[in-house]
């Protein structure tokens, strides 16, 4: 199984080029649409990584694949300037899901 990369900037898929990764840099819809199906459609690739710039720009595309497709696992990452969320999301998040307040 491989992992596959969906970046929005060439810094990043050069990054992870380097460790072994294959991937596209992708801007728009379209674009985005066109590698995703390319992705669902190759067997071989278990996890997709995709920059949570794209997943924010587009989340009708993704949340159709996170919930509708068993593989690949989609995996939402920051890009080099770092997270696009809050400073205390995990802890929000825990206590979203759980009720306990860390």
């Amino acid at each position: 199984m491989r992992i596959y990369l969906i970046a929005d900037n060439v810094d990043t898929r050069t990054g992870l080029r380097l460790v072994g990764v294959d991937g596209a840099v992708v801007h728009t819809k379209d674009e985005l649409r066109a590698e995703l199906e390319k992705v669902t459609a190759d067997k071989d690739i278990g996890v997709v990584l995709i920059m949570e710039k794209l997943s924010k720009q587009f989340p009708d595309m993704v949340r159709e694949i996170k919930l509708k497709m068993r593989t690949p696992l989609l995996v939402e990452i920051p890009d080099r300037h770092g997270t696009g969320r809050e400073k205390d999301f995990l802890t929000a998040y825990v206590r979203e899901a759980i009720g306990v307040k860390l």
